[in-house]
């Protein structure tokens, strides 16, 4: 199958390259130039532009219609990049997008896109490259099916993907599993912080090795888990207390909300995340000053606590 590609950072570059390994023909595309060499050199056809790439996939797979996986940013970037398409696409062609759209987003896009539009939740990050992607695909079938090749290559294999629903519905999905993600990753932390300050002088890395290995909560976040112990040491060493993103754990809470669902935690782990951004909240200033309003408890100071 040929397949374009827009978007040539370190995801989309896995595409590219397992879309190759798979016998796959990639004309590739990004706004760095230096990526579609890269690309290049990897066997890709490249291209210097969205209408470039466009003109270079020549219909010839079943359905007669271009086959095109953007995965590029979530947001402007993406209506951006429709935009220079649309003057290429017909009714008989697919876009793919890959990133992490919000599902409403990629409702409207597929309502406002001449093109069969399939919103493919990605999940596996760059560590992936060799095991594979899981894929969540949303959009209409035979848009879905006619992607089925490269959706293997790209993805595990034919288990590692699965078309979800009608459009929206492979973002959602994969919307909801960050929130799970957000939630395991706290269960771990907590979990190991216990134990690092617990009754006992443990070696983190061993313990999660063990648990690893038979116990009821193995995963592949545990063996990342033993992976930064040995890497960072016990103490994790230098690592800040700082946890970046936050945008699809947000939009889990408030679809949460929005359906009456309860996700505490979810919500939770999300709190965490943005709690560990702040330093003296004003919160937490608050409510020990409103302590002396109704108790004329002690305030503390930061004088107090430096």
């Amino acid at each position: 199958m040929q397949l374009g590609v827009i978007g040539l950072g370190r995801m989309g570059r896995i595409v590219v390259d397992r879309s190759l390994t798979a016998g796959h023909d990639v004309v590739a595309f990004d706004l760095s130039a230096e990526a579609t060499a890269a690309a290049a050199e990897a066997g890709a056809e490249p291209a210097d532009s969205v209408g470039d790439l466009c003109d270079r996939l020549d219909g010839s797979d079943a359905g007669g219609g271009k086959r095109i996986w953007l995965m590029v940013p979530a947001g402007d970037a993406v209506d951006a990049t429709l935009a220079d398409l649309e003057p290429h696409l017909t009714r008989e062609d697919v876009v793919v997008d890959g990133g992490n759209s919000h599902f409403e987003a990629s409702v409207r896009r597929a309502e406002g896109t001449d093109a069969a539009y399939l919103d493919c939740g990605t999940s596996g990050g760059p560590a992936s490259a060799e095991e594979g992607f899981s894929l969540m695909v949303g959009g209409p079938e035979w848009a879905y099916e006619a992607l089925v090749p490269v959706f293997d290559a790209v993805a595990t294999g034919p288990d590692g993907h699965d078309r979800m629903g009608e459009s929206g519905a492979g973002h959602y999905v994969k919307m909801v599993h960050n929130g799970v993600e957000y939630a395991l990753m706290q269960a771990y932390g907590e979990g190991f912080e216990l134990l690092a300050e617990g009754r006992y002088d443990l070696e983190m890395e061993s313990v999660a090795r063990t648990w690893n290995n038979g116990a009821v909560i193995r995963s592949w976040l545990l063996e990342l888990c033993e992976e930064a112990f040995r890497e960072e040491g016990n103490d994790l060493g230098d690592v800040a207390d700082h946890v970046a993103g936050g945008s699809t754990g947000t939009w889990t809470v408030e679809e949460a909300l929005e359906q009456e669902v309860p996700v505490p935690l979810i919500y939770g782990a999300l709190a965490e995340r943005f709690d560990s951004r702040n330093e003296g909240r004003f919160s937490r200033r608050l409510a020990n000053r409103l302590r002396y309003g109704f108790g004329r408890h002690e305030v503390k100071r930061r004088d107090d606590v430096a």
